[in-house]
């Protein structure tokens, strides 16, 4: 089982979908963040008691822009949304790793793997870090996300540092070029993946 982990813009998501197109199963955190603040999810009535009518939309859903925008300036509201969502996505991510076949490949794509102590969480054998410098990473986001630059560094604030992550990698793809040189890189890490995956079932 695989970590793929990766600062906000640093293109993690693009290699777990890869992963997903030779066969991994790959268990998305933000999926899963996702529909807990669905309405009727697991953390849906707690966010809204603690962060109330403005972060909700006209048709009840939470507006995960406002909500954004409400944590990521504000270091105790950020950990307050943690604190309610992150134990429904570790429940979750489990039961999809219990869940998957016992010869399949899984992947965990999540921004957070290293501040969670995802590797010890979930058991990983490996885990994978795509990095870029800053100064793209906020490019990136301006881009195609339509942040603003101090919103898109305040995301990269609230994450761990890119020095943190590269020290807990055992694989690392930088992710500066074009696509076509990360799809090369992603399938030469999915070599590496499935070296991984095939000691730990031969073992």
């Amino acid at each position: 089982m695989i970590g793929c982990t990766g600062g906000i813009g640093a293109g993690k998501s693009t290699i777990a979908a890869y992963f997903a197109t030779k066969g991994a199963r790959v268990v998305n955190a933000d999926v899963l963040a996702r529909a807990a603040l669905a309405p009727g999810g697991r953390a849906y009535g707690a966010v809204c008691a603690r962060f109330g009518a403005a972060v909700l939309a006209p048709d009840g859903q939470i507006d995960r822009s406002a909500l954004a925008a409400s944590v990521f300036a504000d270091a105790a509201a950020r950990r307050d949304l943690e604190a309610l969502v992150h134990p429904v996505i570790e429940q979750e991510t489990l039961a999809a790793i219990a869940a998957a076949p016992t010869d399949s490949v899984v992947v965990i794509d999540a921004a957070l793997l290293v501040e969670t102590d995802g590797r010890r969480r979930y058991g990983l054998d490996g885990l994978l870090v795509v990095d870029c410098p800053e100064e793209l990473a906020v490019a990136r986001l301006v881009a195609s996300r339509a942040m603003s630059e101090p919103a898109a560094r305040a995301r990269l604030r609230a994450q761990a540092g890119r020095e943190e992550r590269l020290r807990a990698a055992d694989y690392v793809i930088v992710n500066i070029g074009s696509l076509a040189e990360l799809e090369a890189m992603a399938e030469a890490a999915w070599g590496w993946v499935r070296s991984l995956a095939g000691a730990e079932l031969s073992g």
